[in-house]
């Protein structure tokens, strides 16, 4: 693969870096001020007035809908293109909506684009591209090991001109979102088919749906992440049309790698750029504190981690690179296990040199004076959103194995 940047890419990288520069850091406080503001007033769960300027403004300046490749409806950015863009909005925890580049609305306008009647691209993907609603990923349950997505007992049943939906969801993220308008589910159409992956399908459930309840918000580490969030949904005998299926009966799994491929690549480049920010911070801290009569980056023990970091880092660039690379060239199913190997490495990397930059911040590192906890606390949610690293490995293995017999 050719590893320099194209031209279109150094201009985008330095448009991107430029407005994360006058706008995206500077009003990071900003934003968080506000949900406080919101939290105190009792609801922390309303939009933000800073994210919608932030919103227009990317907009003005022709930074948005980068991600979508393969589309006329994108920035006609492949993968690979759009790797260090992402890296860059990774860097900041409010960047990737402010372009319209945020989980999980990504995945979803991907499987919409990719799988989606004209009617439903109408209805739904339209106001998901012009950022006027959100969406959530109903997938995960509490009651099973949803590693295991043939464990998923979710149902949808075809009654005459409907489907009827029962089953509760967890970690859907954007569900407590009062803009999240439309979920993507998945259960079981067909749970006696002989075919464990053909058991499955997706379906567009409006959140306004009768029968669908928010249980509750969900924390991780105590952050939650208002006003997006993650939420515990129950959908009990909901109701939506036939033509709401995606794609058709017990086409679930072929959405779902269609739809997680990308998701996880898009994980792993934001990751990367989180890295990087705590790398930064890191040295920056290192340099201005004074321990045992000498600078804190003057200890061989920092100065050891520093270089690790730095280490990590590129190597995990490089692979995301490879797998965005090969990706674009020969398909996301044959690049599965170049995938898997980024989605284990990137969230492993970016826990240890988070790990590290909080260990030289001191009591800092842990409070939210600095970005540092609630980068970790993103940073660990990612060994198991989208797949485990367990599930990830034996994958790699079999994909290794596979080689020999």
């Amino acid at each position: 693969m050719e590893f320099a940047h194209t031209a279109k890419v150094k201009d985008l990288q330095q448009r991107v870096t430029a407005f994360m520069d006058a706008h995206v850091y500077p009003n990071e406080a900003t934003f968080h001020d506000e949900v406080e503001t919101n939290r105190r007033a009792g609801n922390p769960w309303v939009p933000t007035k800073i994210m919608e300027e932030l919103k227009e403004k990317a907009r003005a300046a022709g930074l948005w809908n980068l991600f979508l490749p393969e589309s006329s409806l994108g920035a006609g950015l492949t993968n690979l293109e759009y790797a260090p863009l992402c890296e860059i909005m990774g860097r900041s925890e409010i960047a990737p909506e402010a372009f319209n580049c945020s989980a999980p609305d990504t995945g979803n306008m991907e499987v919409l684009a990719r799988y989606g009647s004209p009617a439903q691209q109408e209805r739904w993907l339209k106001p998901l591209l012009a950022g006027e609603i959100r969406s959530a990923f109903a997938m995960t349950e509490p009651a099973v090991a949803s590693s295991d997505a043939t464990n998923i007992s979710a149902s949808i049943v075809r009654q005459g001109d409907e489907y009827v939906i029962n089953g509760r969801k967890w970690w859907t993220s954007g569900a407590p979102d009062p803009r999240c308008k439309i979920l993507i589910f998945m259960g079981k159409t067909d749970p006696n088919n002989a075919s464990l992956h053909s058991q499955q399908s997706m379906v567009l459930v409006p959140m306004d749906t009768p029968g669908v309840t928010m249980v509750r918000p969900l924390s991780v580490f105590g952050y939650d992440h208002a006003p997006h969030g993650h939420g515990e949904v129950d959908f009990d005998n909901v109701r939506v049309p036939v033509s709401n299926i995606l794609l058709g009966e017990g086409r679930g799994f072929e959405i779902a790698q269609g739809r997680l491929g990308p998701g996880r690549i898009h994980h792993c480049m934001r990751l990367i750029g989180l890295a990087e920010r705590a790398l930064e911070l890191m040295c920056q801290r290192a340099l201005k504190r004074v321990a045992f009569h000498r600078p804190v980056s003057d200890q061989g023990v920092t100065r050891e981690r520093i270089a690790e970091a730095r280490i990590m880092i590129d190597q995990a660039r490089l692979l995301t690179l490879n797998a965005a690379w090969m990706m674009d060239t020969v398909g996301n199913k044959i690049a599965q296990q170049q995938i898997a190997m980024i989605k284990v490495i990137a969230p492993n990397m970016a826990c240890q040199v988070i790990d590290w930059a909080i260990q030289v911040h001191g009591g800092g590192g842990i409070s939210d004076d600095f970005p540092l906890a609630a980068a970790y606390a993103g940073a660990r949610t990612l060994r198991l959103a989208d797949g485990p690293d367990e599930v990830h490995r034996n994958q790699i293995a079999k994909y290794e194995l596979g080689k020999y017999l």
